[in-house]
């Protein structure tokens, strides 16, 4: 059980642990080379600038990929911890450095919450920043139970899901679903910087959206692109290839002038394999978590009725793909149904009442069974037969 644990680095995500971690009743001790994010990080209440008196149960090293092993070491050699584990978003660079660094690595298991905002520093932390998230473990044939049990512990009480990987899938999997995107997002970005104002009066959400997380910290950024560099540079050489095909398509057309033609097809085909590739992140009501309660709400379908009702249901935490709208065909009418947070349930029950909607429940309040995380794994057999995955105990 994790009684202590030192956070080594003090931005998002480091304080973000310390909040979830302190509010489980761990004693949390802060460590940052700049005096004051670790003042802010403990006055936000994610734990303590104190010193340990001795050793804690587990050390995260919350800092950039490139800094992951050195720190590591600086650690390990005061005795810090007993178990150490990271939360940066490439693992095979980490782990070939650690494995040189310290004399034993059986104690550290590479570790990286999927989860972040587009603000950095401790005043951007959040307690309930893992809910729900994947956390991905990267454990080496030689980790001791100890340390794994350990690190299994800390997802558990930040609410997230763990899943255990290899370092080289790992980073071939952020490649693509993290480091690529934001490579992109910065390039389309750029093109706004020396742009007309008369052009900039015309930004919409879509550019807005596709452009959201560029912005993040450029240093962190470019140490992370570093560290990952074949594997997103094997995902833009993907893009390239579109992005010249679709040149080539939009410069026929504009020689030619005249009508759609064959031409046409490479930009269809393109924008076509996008609506597929998106599907398969989208979430759909099917896929709604346990801690989600659904409601089912008649409606008149009178023009913007719907809307109304989508607006007040925004506003605790239901989007537009919790959504879905039925045709009871016997009593001929619209029903909206959807799924919100357990925690607003009740007070969105009341708000819609008082304005006036039906609220049917169509379940009971589900209640939360203490369990141990699910671990989903994606290594190979090898790995797996070798490495000692273990349940932890529940937590409350």
């Amino acid at each position: 059980m994790i009684r202590t644990l030192a956070v080594v680095g003090t931005g998002l995500i480091g304080t973000s642990i310390g909040l979830a971690m302190s509010r489980h009743g761990t004693t949390v001790h802060l460590l940052d080379r700049d005096p004051s994010a670790a003042r802010t990080a403990a006055a936000l209440g994610a734990g303590t600038i104190a010193a340990p008196a001795g050793p804690v149960d587990l050390a995260v090293i919350a800092v950039p990929p490139g800094a992951v092993a050195g720190v590591l070491a600086q650690q390990c050699a005061r005795g810090l911890a007993r178990s150490y584990t990271d939360v940066a978003s490439v693992k095979a660079l980490p782990a070939r450095e650690v494995s040189g660094s310290i004399p034993d690595a059986s104690c550290y298991v590479g570790g990286h919450p999927m989860a972040g905002r587009e603000r950095s520093g401790p005043l951007a932390a959040r307690a309930d920043l893992f809910e729900g998230r994947p956390w991905a473990l990267t454990p080496s044939p030689e980790i001791t139970q100890t340390a794994l049990n350990h690190a299994l512990e800390l997802v558990a009480h930040c609410g997230a899901v763990p899943l255990v990987m290899d370092c080289e899938g790992h980073d071939r999997a952020v490649a693509l679903t993290s480091h690529a995107p934001h490579v992109v997002a910065s390039l389309m970005a750029a093109r706004l910087e020396d742009s007309p104002q008369d052009a900039l009066r015309l930004v919409g959400q879509g550019l807005r959206d596709a452009t959201r997380i560029a912005g993040g910290d450029a240093h962190l950024w470019a140490d992370i692109l570093r560290s990952n560099a074949q594997p997103v540079a094997q995902v833009l050489r993907e893009v390239e290839k579109d992005l010249a095909t679709l040149l080539i398509a939009l410069e026929e057309l504009a020689q030619d002038g005249g009508p759609p033609g064959p031409g046409m097809r490479p930009m269809v085909d393109l924008l076509e394999r996008g609506v597929a590739g998106l599907r398969g992140i989208r979430p759909t009501p099917a896929r709604r978590s346990a801690d989600r309660r659904p409601f089912r709400v008649p409606i008149d379908e009178k023009p913007g009725e719907l809307s109304r009702l989508l607006d007040t249901v925004a506003e605790h935490g239901v989007g537009i793909d919790d959504v879905i709208t039925r045709l009871d065909a016997e009593q001929d009418r619209m029903t909206v149904e959807f799924a919100a947070p357990s925690v607003a349930a009740q007070q969105l029950h009341r708000l819609l009442t008082e304005r006036g909607w039906q609220v049917e429940d169509t379940s009971a309040p589900p209640r939360r069974h203490l369990q141990p995380p699910r671990v989903d794994h994606l290594w190979d057999d090898k790995v797996a037969q070798e490495a000692h995955v273990v349940s932890v105990p529940s937590v409350p």
